[in-house]
């Protein structure tokens, strides 16, 4: 009897929070994974999704630098095999009010949250675009909707990601994704 082939799900920010639900969620739905965040809590989550039955490649990368997109990207390229589902959740605040934060962490957030969740959406929707089949979602926050004093990053970049995942699936609809 033929094994039906698992599906392959890739999820940014899975260290923990939102990203790490997601992950179990795909773990528990029979995906296999490939979970990506800044830091080394990355390899326990992975030890934890694997105890769930999913085959489970954790990737610490910095997804606020090209670099870092690469790194993942040339992981998933490496699983040489389709991506069923991407999850774009990687994303962070600094929780200060806009002028008391740093600006090359203020930077750093913005090119997290946006370059490079856009750079990886190109990279892997484009694929999915080839195949005519994938799904994206692009985690957002109600922050997004709502002038946020301790929050401007997100508060600002989440709807940027909102209006991306509007414009991805209004352009794509016809071509497999969803």
């Amino acid at each position: 009897m033929n094994a039906v082939p698992r599906q392959l799900a890739v999820i940014t920010g899975a260290s923990t929070g939102i990203g790490l639900e997601l992950a179990r969620l795909c773990a528990q739905q029979k995906f296999d994974l490939i979970i990506a965040a800044d830091e080394p809590l990355i390899a326990n989550a992975a030890r934890e999704l694997s105890l769930l039955g999913a085959n489970c490649t954790p990737v610490e990368c910095d997804l606020a630098s090209a670099e870092g997109v690469e790194k993942l990207a040339s992981m998933i390229a490496a699983a040489a095999r389709p991506v069923d589902a991407l999850f774009a959740n990687a994303g962070r605040g600094l929780g200060k009010a806009f002028l008391d934060q740093d600006l090359d962490e203020a930077l750093k957030v913005v090119h997290t949250n946006i370059d490079g969740t856009i750079r990886l959406i190109y990279d892997v929707a484009n694929d999915m675009r080839r195949r005519g089949q994938g799904r994206i979602l692009i985690t957002g926050s109600i922050a997004g909707l709502m002038p946020k004093t301790f929050q401007p990053s997100i508060a600002d970049h989440r709807p940027f990601s909102i209006r991306s995942q509007s414009h991805l699936v209004t352009s794509s609809k016809t071509r497999g994704l969803r």
